[in-house]
């Protein structure tokens, strides 16, 4: 049986205290076959979709996420989303809000 070694701690607010900007994201830790991310969302980020499911969990601040053919879903803090992937979608923040994204790493901020 091989040992595996603990993963640091990570303090999502220090993480969020250092994002350069809007939709900057970044990489926080990995969970078998997928990454979690941290991001600032703030104004309205471009359609687009992808070939996985991406998850968006608020940690902060309120936003929507706009899906092509069917009505906007917000969310405010706790709360998250699943986009299907092939989705077009995009985040648009009014006011700064964070976000925790759970993804593939591969993931293409801008979709395929």
């Amino acid at each position: 049986m091989t040992e595996k070694t603990a993963t640091p701690t990570v303090s999502i607010t220090d993480a969020i205290a250092a994002l350069s900007g809007p939709f900057q994201p970044q990489d926080l830790t990995v969970v078998n076959d997928t990454v979690v991310r941290v991001a600032q969302l703030l104004g309205e980020f471009p359609w687009h979709h992808h070939d996985e499911d991406e998850l968006f969990l608020c940690w902060d601040g309120t936003f929507r996420i706009e899906l092509e053919g069917r009505s906007p879903v917000v969310l405010t803090a706790g709360e998250m989303f699943v986009v299907p992937r092939g989705v077009e979608h995009r985040p648009v923040a009014d006011e700064p809000a964070h976000v925790l994204l759970i993804e593939r790493p591969e993931t293409k901020q801008y979709g395929n």
